[in-house]
């Protein structure tokens, strides 16, 4: 396989990554993914203002984060539910800080990022409940959010991909529009892309198996297609949706299977597919230009569907 110049200068640097003082495989890839987002994001974009809030639920709470985006004034502001990747087991604020911003600003909508549990210590559904309980309650408290309710949307990126597809199957009719970002989707990890990039760049088979094992101990033997979206045959509530697939990806194949099945559900699915690009680009702004074009390409499919919602309220 051959990588333009820009991948490989990232390949180089990637490989240079040392997680700091890291205690075990899995405090290594958290750390890892926070070094990979910190040292390759780029400059961050200011916002007009970053609300942390929790949500309580009966036996926790779900952090998130709001971003407001520069400039806007409205009363009531358009919102979309940013569901983060971390192969289900990793993943912050900080690591989808830059992505976040930028997708505020361009959108002009207030974007939610939901901490939610992470396995192995919250297996599944415990994130995916996070995520669905989280909607719910920007829709039920969009008032006192200054968020207007029927203008939301999802994101997810990589396995938030997986969870943001299962919670619109859910509750779609709650959405107006859902942007999967390179999903995961299966958890056999036995495409042709994964034979391809079994070792990287960015992610590797071994530590995919042990994620999957790790967030779905039942995969193997009783897959929930809730938890493997490749499995789901319902699209009933899925709303119209853009999935962004990258050339150089392990996951290339699974994430155009899941777009083919909505299709064939009828559900309106727009795929991108970006050539030379590999698995997480959207965290590598300070090298590839292609980000800035994902996140316009974004804003202009939120704009043309929150136009739809309005019309159709007309």
């Amino acid at each position: 396989m051959e990588f333009i110049s820009p991948i490989k200068q990232i390949i180089s640097q990637l490989e240079k990554i040392q997680s700091f003082n890291a205690q075990d495989p899995l405090d290594d890839t958290r750390k890892y993914l926070e070094t990979m987002s910190l040292q390759l994001s780029g400059k961050k974009e200011s916002v007009a203002m970053i609300e942390e809030l929790n949500i309580p639920m009966e036996k926790h709470q779900i952090p998130i984060r709001i971003y407001r985006p520069k400039g806007k004034t409205t009363q009531k502001s358009s919102a979309i539910v940013y569901i983060h990747g971390g192969w289900f087991i990793a993943g912050s604020f900080e690591t989808h800080d830059a992505v976040v911003r930028q997708l505020a600003n361009k959108t002009g909508s207030a974007v939610i990022f939901v901490d939610y549990r992470l396995a192995p210590e919250h297996p599944f559904p415990a994130g995916l409940n996070d995520s669905i309980d989280t909607v719910k309650w920007i829709v039920d408290h969009a008032e006192s959010l200054g968020i207007d309710k029927d203008k939301i949307g999802i994101i997810g990126d990589s396995a938030g991909g997986a969870l943001a597809a299962s919670v619109s199957t859910q509750i779609g009719e709650l959405l107006k529009f859902q942007i999967l970002i390179y999903p995961a989707a299966d958890n056999q990890l036995n495409t042709q892309s994964w034979g391809i990039y079994e070792t990287g760049p960015v992610l590797n088979k071994e530590g995919g198996i042990q994620a999957w094992k790790w967030y779905h101990p039942e995969g193997n033997s009783n897959p929930d297609p809730l938890a493997v979206p490749i499995l789901i045959k319902d699209f009933k509530n899925t709303p119209s949706t853009l999935v962004f697939i990258a050339e150089h990806d392990a996951l290339r194949d699974e994430g155009e299977v899941l777009a083919q099945n909505m299709k064939e559900a009828g559900v309106p699915v727009d795929i991108r597919f970006y050539k030379n690009m590999v698995h997480g680009f959207m965290h590598m702004g300070e090298v590839l230009n292609e980000v800035e074009q994902v996140a316009g390409e974004i804003a202009s499919f939120v704009h043309q569907h929150l136009e739809i919602a309005v019309e159709k309220e007309g």
